[in-house]
């Protein structure tokens, strides 16, 4: 019972902070109704599978899931672009982290980006998305109330369920305000795009989804594999997802990637006192993925019709300790502050230039900025140096 108790609760959380977001992302890009039936169906899909395969492979808990920081990056891009040229972007994320997966080299070269620079990259792209919180307080401030004080309640008396607390507070103030339809018990049907690739596309999209990917999911992932001292092969591992992701990125899989906080859920000593079992609460949290999918129908009837300040309340508040901690980390180190803020305000503008969107200019200006500085403590280290040996 503890292991499906973790492997729920880890399923719960992951999908319950981010499903508003994913289903936002799917319509913005230009996906129909039936469509984002489908992106959730993929992602289920690829989710439970991965993570029952790996973990039984293994004998270790591995839990993959979707990546909430690259869908709040494309949520703010994939306006720019067309459909399949999205889907095509996906493709091509997947290919890059299939690369890196095989090259060692690649992966510590990605490793060696700041830490401050890729948590102001990440806050930069979450600010416009929690500034939503308060973006309604002017025409709906009891709701706004409502919602602020249901989740800040919720962190001090049960934090573990604090985002369910607001997905069924979500949907029972969108059946209040919109009296939509009754969701029925029926099974998903996958819709194939066609990926059309384009040079805008992948260096819009493809190449930011894949270093966020990188930088905030799988490295996290790995590290909290490392810190409750399980040390699987992770190159197969990061293959297969990669090599899962091209093949359900038509249907609507984006992004496939080590989960983090989720994962921590099943390893934890409520998942099983034993070490060598707690695998089994991975397993059922790829059931829990599994059954998602196949309910893909009802969790759209419940959530596309939701009114767009209950979509931006929900998406807000589910991101908010996402970017409390990148702020922190990103502003913390005083070596690394002036770049980590260049990156996170140039990030958070939301321009496009040259095709380009603001979070790949913003990294962009964070590397050039730390390399300026670096010069310059160089420079005046080389003069100190030059003024001491006239002296002497």
């Amino acid at each position: 019972m503890n292991h499906f108790t973790a492997g729920f609760s880890a399923v719960i959380v992951g999908y319950s902070s981010a499903v508003v977001l994913i289903i936002d992302l799917a319509k913005q890009s230009g996906a129909s109704p039936d469509m984002v039936t489908s992106w959730l169906l993929a992602l289920g899909m690829g989710m439970g599978l991965s993570g029952i395969f790996y973990s039984w492979i293994t004998k270790m808990p591995v839990v993959t899931a979707w990546s909430t920081p690259g869908a709040a990056f494309l949520l703010g891009s994939v306006s720019e672009y067309s459909l399949p040229e999205c889907i095509g972007a996906f493709v091509l994320c997947a290919l890059l982290s299939l690369i890196t997966a095989q090259s060692t080299y690649l992966l510590n070269l990605i490793k060696k980006i700041p830490t401050p620079l890729s948590n102001g990259l990440l806050a930069g792209i979450l600010l416009p998305i929690c500034f939503n919180i308060f973006t309604h307080a002017g025409t709906s401030p009891g709701l706004v109330a409502l919602f602020l004080t249901v989740y800040f309640i919720g962190k001090r008396m049960f934090q573990r369920y604090v985002m369910l607390a607001l997905l069924v507070l979500s949907v029972a103030v969108s059946t209040l305000l919109t009296n939509g339809p009754i969701p029925t018990l029926a099974l998903p049907t996958p819709v194939w795009i066609m990926p059309e690739f384009s040079l805008s596309a992948f260096v819009g999209l493809a190449v930011p989804l894949y270093l966020i990917t990188t930088l905030s999911q799988n490295l996290p992932g790995i590290a909290i594999h490392h810190a409750h001292g399980y040390y699987p092969n992770h190159k197969p591992i990061l293959t297969g997802v990669a090599v899962l992701q091209a093949a359900l990125a038509p249907l609507g899989g984006f992004t496939f990637n080590l989960a983090a906080i989720t994962a921590a859920l099943c390893m934890s000593e409520d998942a099983d006192t034993e070490k060598s079992e707690r695998y089994k609460a991975a397993l059922a949290a790829g059931i829990g993925y599994l059954l998602l999918g196949l309910l893909a129908s009802s969790v759209v009837v419940l959530f596309v019709n939701m009114p767009q300040e209950v979509i931006h309340l929900m998406a807000g508040l589910a991101l908010l300790p996402t970017l409390e901690s990148a702020l922190s980390k990103a502003l913390t180190p005083e070596k690394f502050r002036t770049p980590a803020l260049a990156t996170i305000l140039c990030c958070a503008s939301g321009f496009t230039l040259f095709t380009l969107t603001s979070p790949v200019w913003g990294l962009l200006l964070g590397v050039i900025l730390l390399f300026v500085q670096y010069e310059q403590k160089k420079k005046g280290a080389d003069c100190k140096r030059d003024t001491v040996s006239k002296k002497v």
